[in-house]
């Protein structure tokens, strides 16, 4: 990607006193004429660039210009490429650690070998999430509609989405854009998104950042108090820390906490099995009692 390659080159302008054309061409795999318009981009971009022929000769940025290169220490540029290879988690390619191996040539050694810091975003959705994140890259990156089929709690529904951001959050990942059926821009997991595809060119429009703030994706609707065996302690720690359990008398834990939807309520109890109790709110405990009898019967029966 061009972009990439600017910073590249830039990267190592502000790394190196001088460097030849052929060289940066061989770098970043490309033509001699396609460093000289990235050159030339960069110079109408206000960085004052030189250029000089013959022996010795080369590419160079005016003194005075330069950077101090101990502005990052080895440790953050070492978290710089642990972030940026994290993104190569997802998508399954090299594209960031080999943006950021270009960026750090030439600094002599200030990414050592050895990381201590790995971050690891891949999911259970290897195989069917990374084209996805590929193909709604590309339609940003081109302004192009993307189409699909949308399942949610709400039932089935074919969207025409303007797509604006791809977003990382909760553990999964979301784009963000301008829905033609909602008139609004929505929030949409990509794995619920099925059928795939990119669509006509379209004028980009101003867009907001996403609120993922959880009171704005997901609002509050039942404040539930549940009572839990010590043993699914672990558990609940890991899902809502430590300060959400009070312990009662005879050892149980009390769990208070808010969720959306009255799904999202009784499926979460019910995978604690026997070892939870729903005390609040009213309701939705005697739905769980309706519905446990139901299943009783169920399995009774067959």
């Amino acid at each position: 990607m061009k972009m990439d390659r600017l910073i590249g080159i830039l990267s190592i302008l502000l790394q190196r006193d001088r460097i030849t054309a052929p060289e940066l061409a061989a770098q970043f795999e490309v033509s001699r004429r396609a460093i000289q318009r990235d050159i030339e981009s960069l110079c109408r971009a206000g960085i004052p660039i030189a250029t000089t022929q013959g022996a010795g000769g080369g590419i160079s940025i005016l003194e005075g210009y330069r950077v101090d290169r101990t502005v990052l220490t080895a440790p953050e540029m070492q978290a710089i490429l642990a972030g940026l290879r994290s993104l190569d988690s997802v998508s399954g390619t090299r594209r960031y650690a080999q943006l950021m191996e270009k960026l750090s040539a030439g600094t002599g050694g200030l990414i050592p070998g050895g990381a201590h810091l790995l971050i690891d975003l891949s999911s259970w959705y290897k195989t069917s999430l990374p084209p996805k994140i590929e193909q709604i890259q590309e339609a940003i990156e081109q302004h192009r509609t993307i189409r699909f089929t949308y399942y949610s709690p709400k039932g089935e529904s074919e969207r025409a989405v303007e797509p604006y951001y791809l977003v990382f959050h909760w553990s999964a990942w979301y784009v963000w854009g301008w829905c033609g059926l909602r008139q609004d821009f929505r929030l949409f997991k990509l794995n619920r998104m099925t059928s795939l595809a990119t669509d006509d060119a379209f004028s980009p429009r101003p867009a907001p950042l996403p609120d993922l703030e959880p009171q704005h994706v997901f609002p509050e609707k039942y404040r539930v108090t549940v009572l839990f065996d010590p043993s699914c302690r672990w558990r609940l720690v890991e899902e809502y820390g430590a300060d959400r359990l009070t312990a009662e008398p005879d050892g149980r834990l009390r769990f208070t906490g808010g969720f959306p939807d009255t799904e999202g309520v009784l499926s979460w109890v019910l995978t604690f099995g026997d070892k939870a109790e729903l005390l609040e709110p009213k309701e939705l405990r005697e739905r769980l009692g309706d519905l446990t009898e139901t299943l009783a019967d169920r399995y009774r029966r067959n």
